[in-house]
């Protein structure tokens, strides 16, 4: 742009009377003007008509022209009384165009830009937006990333402005340098950092871009690591990160002064509180004399402290560690100073941001009521109670505010609803079930009553079934649980059996249960379920008439014993009283705490089934730290017919995959092995090919122990969990079973028979005598032409059946595991080898399961 103030020469021999009266202003004009108007224009400049014109003057006039950020181009000339203001008016933005952009999205991009259409174009807008795109990119790890404006004229002075953007890769970090470091190496604090270098080994994650955030979090984990080891004097000299010379990778160097490595010298309380033994606090202080430093150890007794003072009424105990250093001996006196302050009760609730959800769901959570003394634990419980719900935000925690005195404290519920509904199609594939289809809908504060209402419906190949159900959790604003569930099952077990003998059981039924707490960890169920069953066979196939009665029966040299007494319809009525106690820190995925329930079970309440059934199931977490988490869970039960007759085979029982990692479905236990018996060579007879048929047990027990693994950070931000397992345990207690032997030592055929009992054959002729042949089925043994016809029905072949399996004696498994959060949905894979087996048991060795939801 040319700017310019320009003046007449004066003559040496004008007079200065002359010479004042030409540089007055007598007139001002204003020439390429096109939008603005003259006068317009003129009120941005000072000047005016009637001034004495002077070069600072003019200087001025072109300031205040360059202030507007109207013009292009402009200039000043000053010619016998006449200044001539030359002007380019900057464009109108038509449109703002970005070109180039994949990584970050037009929608992300536009708002930070200022410029826009119908504004007035100016350069120094147009760098400020370059800078503000290239932020962006660089907030994403893409330093080497060009903006290049470009622009496209339009006519009557219009453009449209293009940002054509050259995104280049993601910066990476190629190295990280420590200088200073003589206590722990390189590698070591390298994994304290979130920042990874640019490796395979962390090909997975998403920290090896450059964040100069996270270059300063990594100061501070740097520093929590060091004084955590007793490095008390540990500080960042400096952290420097530097391009590589070809502009596309970060090489970050950290100086650090480590320190003198410091122990923990006299540990002891002061306190100022009332109920409190001084001494015996001190002497229950986690860190002692000689032991190394731990800065987050004294974070941590600090909040404890606080916690304990809470319990007894101090709401805002002010606990100071008050540090003493000597760096001769090396170590740190700490004294704990708990101040005096006034004990505190509750004034008022206050429950802030529920626009759905009832008051009364919120408030009858709290374990604190108006009036009560604060109490440190129960507002604990209080805030675990309400987040529990699912109702509201996962950081929700109740805040405290000074009262109207010092001994008053408001609590405020301050809540942010979330949605409660949910909407679910999954799709999967199973190693146990091959597809699985289900369709959900739920509602957990079914009109924010905090009801929760549900239907759904799953198709596999081994099952499908529907179900209603309900829950009330406070029953007529009493603490008193209430829910029922409607629900119609079939159950396919010919999917499992792989040609053997299988059956269908088709359930329709419900339940009904009341909940009643004991205490904030426990529960107790009383429940009532109704059933209506129904076990069916294929009667072409597993039904005969052997003893010429002309009525097809289940036919135990086909289908087992066992099954042929389960067929029929039954009602079954069971009344169950369960315990349940649980303090995990969370129900999905626990790190710590423990779950343990018993339940017992009485059929025979009306119906056509009795017997007694208990069951109980135990489950203990363990945070072990680095990520490690370990866990014990044990179950086991016991049922009893009170009918002289022994269990039905579907009341029973089993144990395998999934529930027995290393075993087939229903793979070990008891179990009736049918040897088919063949002759050999020399015509003499000997075993040949073998089937098993699962026939449960009366007792079980399983236990598992498992150990969560940690991953490097690519992996588990992943979602992958790796776990080394070991399972043990086993299926026992039945009867020893009438074992059938084959009547026809050559085998022979049973017979397919009509309705009056005859035995029906088949035959293939031309019945009409045109040439047609057709197969027909006929109760003659004989065809017209003499030869025999052939028999409808199945082939016994001679066999042996063996009872096999029963003992208690435990089968063990071991192996790793792997849970993964995928973007197909959770898929567990297990790779599981057997230790102690049974010789009738039959193995897996690894399985899977995976879903998805749409």
């Amino acid at each position: 742009m040319a700017i310019a103030a320009q003046q007449e020469d004066q003559t040496p021999a004008a007079s200065s009377e002359a010479a004042g009266d030409l540089r007055v202003i007598q007139s001002i004009s204003v020439i390429g003007s096109e939008r603005l108007e003259a006068g317009t224009i003129l009120s941005y400049v000072r000047l005016r008509v009637g001034q004495t014109y002077t070069v600072a003057l003019g200087d001025e006039a072109l300031k205040d022209l360059a202030a507007t950020g109207l013009f292009a181009d402009f200039s000043i000339r000053f010619e016998r009384g006449v200044i001539t203001l030359t002007l380019t008016e900057n464009p109108v933005i038509n449109r703002i165009l970005l070109e180039g952009n994949k990584r970050i999205k037009q929608d992300k991009i536009l708002p930070e830009i200022k410029l826009a259409p119908r504004q007035i174009f100016t350069r120094s807008k147009v760098r400020a937006d370059v800078n503000r795109i290239i932020e962006l990119y660089k907030r994403q790890g893409r330093f080497a990333a060009t903006v290049e404006p470009k622009l496209v004229e339009l006519p009557q002075n219009r453009i449209d402005v293009v940002f054509e953007i050259r995104e280049g890769p993601k910066s990476k970090v190629r190295k990280i340098n420590v200088i200073g470091n003589a206590v722990f190496n390189d590698e070591t604090i390298k994994e304290q950092m979130v920042t990874r270098e640019s490796r395979a080994k962390n090909l997975l994650s998403s920290n090896t871009s450059y964040d100069p955030d996270r270059l300063a979090f990594d100061q501070q984990k740097l520093r929590q690591f060091y004084l955590t080891e007793g490095h008390a004097d540990f500080r960042v000299v400096s952290a420097v990160a530097e391009l590589t010379p070809d502009q596309r990778d970060f090489i970050i160097t950290y100086v650090v002064e480590e320190g003198e490595r410091y122990r923990f010298g006299d540990v002891s309380t002061r306190v100022e509180l009332r109920d409190f033994d001084e001494e015996l606090l001190g002497k229950r202080l986690p860190m002692q004399a000689s032991d190394w430093y731990d800065a987050k150890l004294v974070e941590d007794t600090v909040e404890q402290l606080g916690e304990l003072a809470g319990t007894y009424g101090y709401a805002f105990t002010d606990v100071q560690p008050r540090f003493t250093r000597n760096r001769e001996a090396r170590t740190m006196d700490i004294a704990f100073v708990l101040r005096q302050t006034p004990r505190v009760y509750v004034e008022r609730i206050d429950v802030n941001g529920n626009t759905l959800t009832r008051d009364k769901v919120i408030r009858r959570e709290f374990r604190l009521a108006e009036g009560d003394a604060f109490n440190s634990l129960a507002l604990r419980q209080s805030s675990n109670r309400i987040r529990s719900l699912g109702y509201f935000q996962e950081n929700f925690e109740i805040e405290q505010k000074q009262g109207s005195g010092p001994d008053r404290i408001v609590l405020e519920a301050n809540v942010e609803e979330r949605p409660t509904g949910e909407l679910e199609f999954s799709a999967g594939f199973s190693s146990v079930e091959n597809l699985i289809l289900a369709a959900s809908v739920r509602q957990r504060n079914f009109g924010g009553r905090g009801q929760t209402v549900g239907l759904g419906v799953n198709y596999s190949g081994a099952s499908q079934s529907a179900q209603f159900s309900f829950t009330e959790p406070f029953l007529w604003d009493r603490n008193i649980s209430f829910g029922f569930n409607l629900y119609q099952q079939n159950y396919d077990d010919g999917f499992f059996r792989d040609g053997d003998t299988s059956y269908e059981q088709s359930t329709t039924g419900g339940s009904f249960r009341f909940g009643a707490p004991l205490t904030d960890y426990s529960l107790l169920i009383l429940g009532y379920t109704l059933n209506f069953e129904r076990v069916t066979l294929d009667e072409n196939v597993f039904f005969a008439d052997l003893d010429g009665d002309g009525v097809d029966t289940c036919e135990p040299l086909l289908a087992g014993r066992f099954i042929c007494d389960a067929l029929g319809d039954r009602t079954v009525s069971i009344g169950s009283l369960s315990y349940i106690f649980s303090n995990l820190d969370n129900n999905f995925r626990p790190t710590r705490g423990l779950r343990y329930s018993v339940t017992g079970e009485v059929a025979g309440l009306g119906g056509s089934v009795s017997y007694l059934r208990f069951r109980g199931r135990a489950a203990s977490f363990w945070n072990l730290g680095g990520g490690l988490i370990a866990s014990a869970q044990a179950e086991g039960g016991y049922i009893h017919s009170l009918d002289e007759e022994e269990t039905r085979l579907t009341d029973r029982f089993f144990l395998g995959d999934p529930q027995f990692r290393g075993f087939d479905i229903r793979g070990l236990g008891l179990a009736i092995e049918r040897v088919t018996l063949i002759a050999d060579e020399n015509g003499d007879e000997e075993d040949g090919p073998t089937s098993r048929e699962a026939l449960g047990g009366n007792a079980y027990y399983l236990g598992r122990l498992e150990l969560e693994l940690p991953l490097l950070n690519g992996a588990r931000e992943l979602g992958l969990r790796p776990s080394l397992f070991l399972d043990v345990g086993s299926v026992f207690s039945l009867n020893e079973p009438q074992l059938s032997q084959s009547p026809f030592p050559d085998g022979a055929f049973i017979a397919t028979r009509d309705d009056e009992g005859r035995a029906l054959y088949s035959q293939t002729f031309d019945v009409d005598g045109d040439g047609l042949v057709e197969t027909v089925t006929t109760i003659s043994p004989i065809a017209p032409d003499g030869t025999a016809n052939s028999a409808l029905g199945s082939m016994i072949a001679p066999f042996r059946e063996d009872y096999v399996g029963d003992t208690w004696r435990p089968r063990m498994t071991a192996g790793v595991g792997v849970n993964w959060n995928s973007p197909f949905g959770p898929f567990r894979l297990d790779l599981a080898f057997p230790i102690l087996t049974e010789e009738s048991d039959e193995t897996q060795l690894f399985s899977f399961n995976v879903g998805t939801q749409f």
